[in-house]
């Protein structure tokens, strides 16, 4: 099984990707997507997900795990930050990846880190499950985290949109998203 973990951000959004390979996990890839903070909110989104969907592509997970959201005391940044966890959710439903969503306290728990666990020992236990020497950024061992969390819960988990869709019922849903945004576009009939 292999899981693509998220860490959502709108400036840096962590990725990380974590195999579990005959009991063991192993660690495949992880990288921090950069944004540049002067652009404008569409156009950091429009990078965002253009950066997770060549993740996507490139590790080809079979399922996405996403930090779920915590309390903010200013409205605008939570606002912000929902948005970038939309992008994610966008770029994994995309490839057709079940999505699977965790609290930050059970995701640090996971790890070993304890529930109010700071970053850094969030990391240090990111590195030392994976056999890892050190991570750059915390936004990329918060990401293996919830990948790791994601593989521990086992066949537990639910995902947040309650499955994987169907090859066919995704070509049906597209099919009827075109009918209702572009009334006057037909699909040809068949003879």
């Amino acid at each position: 099984m292999r899981v693509l973990g998220i860490d959502p951000g709108s400036r840096f959004m962590g990725y990380g990707v974590v195999e579990e390979r005959r009991g063991r996990l192993v660690h495949v890839g992880h990288g921090v997507i950069k944004v540049d903070a002067s652009a404008s909110l569409e156009l950091r989104l429009k990078e965002l997900h253009g950066a997770l969907v060549t993740a996507v592509t490139l590790y080809r997970p079979e399922a996405a795990a996403v930090e779920g959201v915590f309390t903010f005391r200013n409205a605008r940044s939570a606002l912000i930050l929902g948005h970038a966890r939309g992008v994610a959710l966008l770029a994994a439903a995309q490839a057709g990846l079940p999505v699977y969503e965790y609290p930050p306290a059970r995701v640090k728990r996971s790890v070993g880190a304890g529930g109010a666990g700071d970053k850094d020992a969030v990391s240090r236990m990111v590195c030392t499950f994976l056999g890892i020497e050190i991570l750059e950024r915390a936004d990329a061992s918060d990401a293996l985290a919830v990948a790791i969390c994601h593989l521990n819960q086992g066949r537990a988990a639910v995902p947040v949109s309650g499955g994987k869709a169907s090859k066919s019922r995704r070509k049906s849903a597209q099919g009827q998203l075109v009918d209702r945004l572009a009334p006057s576009y037909r699909r040809p009939e068949s003879t």
